[in-house]
């Protein structure tokens, strides 16, 4: 497994965990809302290491 996949997998449960904090954070704004931007964070570094392979 080379040094990249181990990233991309890390990335992936990282989001994993992201889902997990907004599903526990239902009802609460400042919970949810900072879960969600970690969401998009791992997302946008998810693509773009998706795109240095291209």
């Amino acid at each position: 497994m080379t040094n990249h996949q181990i990233n991309f997998i890390g990335w992936i449960l990282f989001g994993v965990c992201a889902l997990g904090l907004i599903t526990a954070s239902v009802g609460r704004f400042w919970a949810k809302t900072c879960s969600v931007c970690v969401l998009r964070a791992c997302l946008v570094l998810m693509i773009a290491a998706v795109r240095d392979d291209l």
